[in-house]
């Protein structure tokens, strides 16, 4: 018994590690078994005897097609007129007042400012700084104040309760 056997104290056998070691190299190479449950490979199969049991296959013919034409010669069917839907026109797009268009030429003309002059390697000045920092600022907080809530105009009082 080895010393790891003894310190084991388990009462079970003691492996044979020799033995184990000379068993592995002996199968070197080969392919080990299945496992038990594992289904049999191609070559293992012999299938003469059950060529007899399955019954022949009667096959027929597929009728020739004719190949005169092709995928590109495909036209689709005249449509007719009333049958094809055309949405209506959309409504126009509401008109805006002069002060959200400035607010957004704030919006977006203060980074562009800052983002041209870092490409054109300009001194970065006080005035460009404020306009460009000022203008996105001030344009945003003009947007944000713009914002309708979503409510209606003729809503009444919020603490009257219900409206039936």
């Amino acid at each position: 018994m080895t010393e790891r056997d003894q310190e084991r104290g388990d009462g079970r056998d003691p492996i044979d590690e020799e033995a184990a070691w000379a068993e592995i190299v002996a199968g070197y190479g080969e392919e080990p078994a299945d496992p038990p449950g594992v289904w049999p490979k191609a070559e293992e199969l012999d299938l003469t005897d059950t060529v007899d049991r399955v019954a022949p296959v009667v096959s027929t013919p597929e009728p020739a097609l004719p190949f005169d034409s092709g995928p590109r010669d495909w036209e689709p069917a005249e449509d007719e007129e009333e049958d094809h839907f055309i949405p209506p026109e959309p409504p126009p797009l509401p008109e805006t007042d002069l002060s959200t268009k400035l607010a957004w030429v704030a919006v977006l003309g203060g980074p562009l400012l800052l983002i041209v002059a870092v490409l054109l390697q300009r001194e970065m000045t006080w005035w460009i700084v404020t306009l460009g920092v000022g203008g996105f600022l001030g344009g945003f907080a003009t947007l944000v104040t713009r914002l309708r809530d979503g409510r209606d105009d003729d809503w009444t009082d919020p603490g009257s309760g219900a409206v039936v």
